[in-house]
């Protein structure tokens, strides 16, 4: 990664390397001591060609922590200094995985001093960057900018990188790091709309799809932790990827995702959505939910889990095995007037076999949030 693209860099410095997992304490966080204790901490296992490197990094973490989330020019303070980390996160020779080496090795070592499971959770986040010359760093998406004198709408390309992170979590809401990351950027944005008039996306191998990322950062921090039957990895509605599921037990971990596709289940001739039909209530548990108005109040929702065989996608039998997963719905049995019913259905290589389970597979998907925070 290098020329415009340097902001992912910045990213790294500015925001992901400092999670909330390894930040010190907020009341301590204008303790300079305190900082570059955190920051030796974090690149004790960071390695890079130069030295001189390393302590500009080191440097230039410090002088971030104390602006974490402000402009560059405003953490380093003076132009001598801001110049300095413009050149740092312009060298060709540091890369992201560079900057984060250290940063993984710290989560690798948070990991193995815990006991019990831990939540590996991804999600992907859009970097939008103003540039003279959006071509140079890649596009992202297209937006409705309004109408014209005419009255059409008109459409421009938001330019920028997209990045793909895990985030690792006790099963008690403690974030210990990140586990894996992925850049990417895209030379034209084409939406689902217009790749479904000529392709049919279903046919095509997962690796020539975006969707790899899922994937590969999957085996990622499970090479990085070393105990896939540890780990548990969490993802939302785009994360619904058969070819997932395949790779997960491939490499004997577990994943637990929100589910939006109605695959063929049992001899074929039925999909899950007719066997979660028959499914009596098993429970009932109460969330606390928000309105788009901020309004908070109690939901009752409505549990039904089964054990179904499920088969791969039709076009790619021949690819796949058939798995048996955990299929759990969590419904509102009415509509309420100021918001959305909750519907939420979760699949997952995990037994559950009582309402406790159940709830505690609920408790671990609303973990995946914290990623939106990191």
């Amino acid at each position: 990664m290098s020329g415009d693209l340097w902001p992912a860099k910045l990213r790294l410095c500015g925001c992901h390397t400092m999670t909330r997992a390894s930040l010190p304490a907020p009341h301590s966080i204008d303790d300079a001591a305190d900082v570059v204790a955190w920051v030796d901490r974090e690149l004790a296992g960071c390695s890079l060609p130069d030295q001189r490197l390393g302590r500009r990094l080191r440097k230039l973490l410090v002088q971030i922590a104390g602006a974490v989330g402000g402009s560059l020019p405003l953490a380093c303070q003076d132009w001598a200094n801001t110049k300095a980390a413009y050149r740092f996160l312009s060298n060709a020779k540091v890369s992201e995985h560079a900057i984060l080496q250290g940063h993984f090795q710290a989560t690798r070592s948070r990991f193995a001093a815990v006991d019990g499971p831990i939540l590996v959770i991804q999600d992907t986040t859009e970097l939008p960057y103003q540039r003279a010359q959006p071509r140079r760093i890649g596009s992202i998406c297209r937006v409705n900018s309004g109408r014209d004198k005419e009255g059409r709408y008109r459409m421009h390309t938001v330019c920028g990188l997209l990045m793909h992170s895990c985030l690792a979590v006790t099963a008690e809401g403690l974030p210990l790091g990140l586990s894996a990351i992925k850049f990417w950027t895209r030379a034209q944005f084409k939406g689902t709309k217009e790749l479904k008039r000529r392709i049919n996306p279903t046919r095509v191998p997962i690796d020539q799809k975006e969707s790899i990322r899922w994937l590969e950062c999957m085996k990622q921090s499970v090479a990085l932790f070393g105990a896939p039957e540890r780990c548990i990895h969490i993802g939302d509605r785009e994360n619904d990827i058969y070819g997932f599921f395949c790779t997960a037990q491939a490499l004997g971990t577990h994943f637990l995702v929100r589910t939006c596709v109605d695959r063929l289940a049992g001899d074929g001739q039925h999909t899950i959505a007719d066997e979660m039909q028959e499914v009596t209530v098993r429970g009932r548990h109460q969330v606390e939910v928000r309105s788009p108005k901020g309004a908070v109040s109690l939901a009752v929702v409505e549990l039904r889990y089964r054990r179904i065989h499920v088969l791969p996608p039709v076009g790619k039998q021949k690819r796949y095995p058939a798995l048996t997963l955990t299929v759990i719905h969590a419904q509102e049995r009415h509509t309420p007037k100021d918001r959305a019913r909750i519907d939420w259905k979760l699949i997952t290589d995990l037994p559950v076999r009582s309402r406790a389970d159940a709830i505690q597979m609920l408790d671990w998907y609303v973990m995946r949030w914290k990623v939106e925070m990191v």
